[in-house]
């Protein structure tokens, strides 16, 4: 194997789709390959060392999360020197295309996955079916799925109305449903936020002695976005690749969100919706304690304030009561 080229060089921030696709092939073909596959898919290879990270992304995902508008997974091919295959789709299409299915079989047929110690599929939503699904291809590999769907056969997830445009694609023919891809993994885990109902039931699916669950409640439904403003996305998959990600190691990473503005206006909007002010009232002071952030400072002022009047108001309530003669 050889090194990893320098792949984040160059930006490719404020490229048009289809010179975004021809610098991606310019870079990767110095170290590696560059196929279209179908109208609405590429494959980007990179060659380096025997750890091989497999990432599925949309191009718009990759433009609206990374600055430079690089694959996700080049940094860390970069940083460990290890080699990486992003699929990269136009849309969100849960890359369900005979194009896609057809690379990935010439992948088996020339014992590509063979050719690398470890192999580790990753993505998010859309993406995170497509690499639970076509890690079935790298027997032995390890998954990282953020917020997947099982599959959207209406058959089997009709309760799912958020993507009833893809009704009609099939789910049920070649790397169809995700839970069944995974078996031949060695390990695989299903991050999720269990409030957000949906992305919870499609989570329930996933349900073998090889997948792990993970719950990130109060985090939302945008889990990528948020591990990526955390640091945290990377640390992940490097820990799935070493296989050191256990529920220990995951709890405590996730402490961090104690420090993150969004998770705390998340938890205190659900507190403040259940009429739970002492409580909020806790979330604020433990925030404050951590971070600067005027708007929960206000917040805390307000609760506050409303909480001392609402106990002045008892207590005066409590006087006239004592004072009050007797009721027969």
């Amino acid at each position: 194997m050889q090194d990893t080229p320098h792949l984040t060089e160059t930006s490719l921030a404020d490229l048009g789709r289809d010179d975004w696709l021809r610098a991606v092939a310019g870079i990767v073909t110095h170290q590696g390959a560059f196929e279209t596959l179908g109208p609405h898919h590429s494959a980007a290879l990179v060659t380096a060392g025997s750890t091989l990270l497999v990432t599925f992304e949309s191009l718009q995902g990759i433009q609206a999360l990374s600055d430079t508008a690089h694959p996700l997974g080049w940094e860390l091919a970069e940083t460990n020197g290890w080699s990486h295959l992003a699929l990269i789709s136009d849309g969100d299409t849960w890359f369900r295309h005979r194009a896609v299915y057809g690379y990935f079989d010439r992948l088996v047929d020339d014992g590509f996955f063979e050719e690398f110690d470890q192999v580790v599929f990753y993505g998010a939503g859309p993406c995170g079916y497509a690499a639970a699904a076509f890690s079935v291809a790298a027997p032995g590999a390890r998954v990282l799925s953020i917020q997947p769907q099982a599959t959207l056969d209406p058959r089997l997830t009709e309760w799912d109305d958020r993507f009833v445009h893809m009704r009609r694609t099939s789910f049920t023919d070649r790397y169809g449903y995700a839970p069944d891809m995974l078996d031949a993994a060695d390990r695989a885990f299903v991050l999720y936020d269990p409030n957000e109902q949906l992305d919870a039931m499609h989570a329930t699916l996933f349900d073998a002695p090889n997948v792990t669950r993970l719950r990130m409640p109060n985090m939302g439904a945008a889990l990528q976005g948020d591990l990526i403003s955390l640091d945290l996305l990377n640390t992940l998959i490097e820990a799935v690749a070493a296989d050191t990600l256990t529920r220990q190691h995951f709890a405590g990473l996730m402490r961090l969100r104690r420090s993150y503005g969004p998770y705390i206006l998340r938890l205190m909007s659900k507190l403040a919706a259940q009429d739970r002010p002492r409580y909020e009232i806790a979330v604020c002071r433990n925030a404050l304690s951590r971070i600067r952030a005027p708007r929960v400072r206000r917040r805390l002022r307000m609760l506050e304030e409303k909480l001392a009047a609402s106990q002045d108001g008892d207590a005066a309530t409590q006087d006239m009561r004592a004072g009050s003669p007797a009721q027969p």
